[in-house]
């Protein structure tokens, strides 16, 4: 399968992971650790599964702590295209910058945004959702990708799509995106059949994109052209840029104008939030989920999620649904339900001033 004509994928890789602490840690973050047992990073997967669709136009945006690294795990991808943010400034000065450097070296371009940290088992489905929301694209649209919804989850933002869009396969006009619901309204959502997850995906041409953003935040549009226009302006430039997700300072006013399009997508998809996510991606192992050598683990009448890499004998007696995760320095222990409140050790070490640990 060939790739597409003047596509380019971008990957913001970012962010800390704190509701997998202590296994994601600041200094090595989640999209560079191996969740799945599968051998490659989240990082590596990702870029993986794009590499048919893009070859060698694949622009990675981490902050300058990672960059390193990146490069490291991504041997063949030339040096020039991971970008290293001085600090942050959250996504959209992050897929803004990359689509302005590939604005100037491609100005026809349809670019694509994909987190360095989401899981996607099925790789050919992806990438058939992917060909169309690029075909849409080149037609001036700001294309999003609606994970068909599998339950009522309350920890994702949600797309509501109204009408097909005139000449395409599946695409939908999208009406609006929503933050994260109730419970309650996560189930009026899902049983609507009119609600699609947003996984953060966005197709649309670089230039395209920058002159939405030029509509509502002007200067960081100016910013991230200058930037890519003159690189030596980086640290000069970087921290006046407005703090501002893409969701809200594009897609949401964008949607309102009446100028995106959903593009619905049956794969699985989890942005293995936290320990409970992360099971559902770990093989079955009599009622335990394990991440690490199996054979360090020993358990009795006990199910739940294992994460050793210690190197040290974990045991687990009598427990269900139980997350016990064991790193040289740290030991995690809470339950599967609780799962969402591991960030609160983060922040209660840094209030404490354990930096070191997290």
């Amino acid at each position: 399968m060939q790739d597409i004509r003047g596509f380019w994928a971008v990957v913001p890789a970012g962010g800390a992971g704190t509701r997998l602490w202590p296994l994601s840690r600041a200094a090595r973050p989640k999209f560079l650790l191996d969740l799945t047992g599968s051998g490659r990073t989240l990082l590596q997967a990702t870029v993986d599964r794009l590499e048919p669709l893009t070859g060698e136009r694949v622009v990675v945006v981490t902050g300058a702590a990672h960059a390193s690294a990146v490069r490291e795990q991504l041997p063949g991808l030339a040096a020039e295209r991971v970008l290293a943010e001085p600090s942050p400034r959250d996504s959209m000065a992050a897929i803004g910058l990359a689509a302005a450097v590939v604005e100037r070296e491609d100005p026809d371009s349809v670019i694509g945004s994909f987190a360095a940290d989401h899981v996607i088992p099925d790789a050919e489905a992806f990438r058939t959702v992917i060909r169309e929301a690029v075909d849409v694209a080149r037609d001036g649209h700001l294309v999003t990708i609606g994970i068909e919804p599998t339950f009522p989850a309350t920890g994702f933002g949600y797309i509501r799509a109204g009408s097909p869009l005139e000449g395409a396969p599946t695409a939908l006009h999208a009406v609006e995106f929503v933050e994260k619901p109730d419970a309650e309204r996560a189930r009026e959502y899902v049983e609507s059949g009119e609600f699609r997850w947003n996984a953060g995906m966005f197709v649309v041409r670089a230039s395209v994109l920058l002159d939405l953003l030029g509509q509502w935040h002007p200067e960081l549009a100016a910013g991230v052209r200058a930037i890519a226009a003159d690189p030596s302006r980086l640290d000069e430039l970087w921290p006046d840029l407005t703090k501002i997700a893409i969701d809200h300072a594009v897609a949401e006013p964008a949607a309102a104008a009446g100028h995106v399009v959903v593009v619905p997508a049956a794969f699985g998809w989890d942005d293995v939030g936290d320990f409970a996510s992360l099971a559902t991606l770990l093989p079955d192992a009599g009622g335990l989920r394990v991440l690490g050598e199996a054979g360090d683990i020993t358990a009795v009448d006990a199910t739940g999620v294992v994460v050793a890499t210690g190197g040290r004998r974990v045991a687990v007696v009598g427990l269900d649904d139980v997350v016990v995760v064991d790193t040289p320095d740290a030991v995690l222990v809470t339950t599967r339900a609780r799962a969402q409140e591991v960030k609160a050790v983060v922040d209660a070490l840094k209030a404490e001033g354990r930096t070191d640990l997290t």
